[in-house]
């Protein structure tokens, strides 16, 4: 096999990487594999964005090949943001399960008609964000089904009701679908909508109801869901009023390499033109639940990636990513603490959030706990040889933690019986107190 022929900048090791033997080992390693594949991850080294093409040919590596591209990815991670592994201490408030839509791999909605349908009250939602607060978390997040008939205002009350009580609670709400939902409700333009959700006091938006930006791929699974010119709209227009967003995508299922690599591509081309992205998670999908799986709604899905898929997709993440979004996120609900510890050598520099209630992904049949506590995440950082950190929302340092430092959050004094102290989606679907009622049987509920 001939060897490939090296652009040679990145070999030319600067002080910090002289004498360093993972960058010395990937050289050698990288000289040996095919030229293909060693161009592309060459290419990335010198610090060149790869195309969608290239990455289609990194989703193909396999053995040596393989080994490189994933030494490549933590390379690039230890230039761009160094030692560093961030969590945030937030709580998800997913407000009602009730929606309009029927995606194929939704597990956590349900139609009005069902009897596990529940919708919070604000005076409920309010009080979780207390709770949250009191133990010690910066962030609530703010997701939900779609309910029928609902106010096109309800978001902004929520946001305006949240940060009466709680000003300096960041709200991190409103995925691109429900922007859309409540713009068409309201009858108010995308920008308009996102302009009073701002001026509410919402502090950035989940980039989720992403999954694979691929309208054929989408029209498949989830037909009727926000389009990929209406993910775009959203996003970009957030990002013009100054609102952050995040970035997803959903893999394992049904998609090809090309799409994932194009949908990457597209997300690089909105942060090229807006620099409004914070970071980018892979989301495994989690078949248990999922209709379009359970009740073969769609030809030929999988179960999921698998362990190699799931290291594969954060690497190539972060070599096609990594000079336009420094922040590769892995999702312990998803992945579970394990895998999440092994993808700190792929790439990842972020665990995401302790959630405290996890319901979306636990509804789908994810295994992995509703509430990881912080030292739970600094003893995972350190294990793998990382400095552990707790950010804000929008990636600000709030504080750094020595090998030494053990000192317990209020969230790590919390006992093993966590449903007791915060529920749990198993137990709210089984409440009568929030149940929903639809707008035609009773008043519009005021949230």
């Amino acid at each position: 096999m001939p060897r490939a022929t090296f652009k040679g900048e990145w070999k030319d090791m600067t002080a910090e990487s002289k004498g360093n033997n993972q960058v010395e080992n990937l050289g050698a390693i990288i000289g040996g594999i095919r030229p293909e594949t060693a161009a592309v991850l060459d290419r990335a080294l010198s610090g060149e964005d790869i195309t969608s093409e290239e990455a289609v040919v990194l989703f193909g590596a396999e053995g040596q090949e393989y080994n490189a591209m994933v030494m490549t990815a933590d390379e690039l991670r230890r230039r761009t943001v160094g030692d560093i592994v961030t969590y945030v201490v937030n709580r998800n408030i997913n407000f009602t399960n009730v929606c309009i839509k029927g995606c194929g791999f939704c597990a956590f909605s349900r139609d009005f008609r069902e009897d596990e349908g529940y919708l919070l009250p604000t005076e409920e939602i309010i009080r979780r964000a207390k709770e949250a607060w009191d133990y010690g978390a910066t962030e609530v997040c703010v997701q939900a089904g779609l309910p029928p008939k609902m106010e096109g205002d309800l978001y902004i009350r929520l946001c305006e009701a949240l940060k009466k009580e709680l000003p300096d609670m960041h709200i991190h709400g409103f995925s691109p679908e429900e922007v859309l939902y409540g713009s068409i409700r309201s009858e108010w333009t995308i920008k308009q909508y996102l302009t009073e959700l701002k001026a509410a006091g919402v502090g950035s938006l989940p980039g989720t109801s992403a999954e694979v930006l691929d309208q054929e791929l989408r029209d498949k699974i989830s037909p009727g869901r926000i389009t990929v010119d209406q993910w775009t709209e959203v996003i970009t227009t957030a990002h013009e009023l100054g609102i952050p967003t995040t970035s997803t995508v959903m893999f394992g299922f049904l998609e090809t390499p090309i799409q994932l690599a194009k949908h990457m591509d597209l997300i690089r081309g909105i942060q090229q033109q807006t620099g409004g992205i914070t970071e980018f998670v892979p989301l495994s999908f989690v078949h248990t639940e999922a209709p379009m799986f359970m009740k073969g709604l769609v030809d030929d899905v999988r179960p999921g990636p698998t362990g190699i898929e799931v290291i594969k997709m954060h690497a190539i993440a972060r070599i096609m990513l990594n000079n336009w979004i420094p922040n590769i996120q892995a999702s312990w609900v998803k992945e579970g603490p394990r895998m999440s510890q092994l993808l700190l050598t792929a790439g990842v520099n972020d665990l995401g959030g302790t959630l405290i209630n996890e319901s979306i992904s636990t509804a789908a049949g994810a295994q992995h706990g509703q509430l990881m506590r912080p030292s739970e995440f600094r003893q995972m950082i350190r294990q793998a040889g990382r400095i552990p950190a707790e950010r804000y929302t929008t990636y600000k340092t709030r504080r750094v933690f020595s090998d030494t430092d053990q000192e317990l959050d209020p969230l790590d004094l919390v006992g093993d019986n966590v449903e007791e102290v915060f529920g749990s989606y198993a137990r709210l679907v089984k409440l009568d107190t929030f149940r929903f009622e639809h707008p035609n049987k009773a008043p519009i509920a005021k949230v």
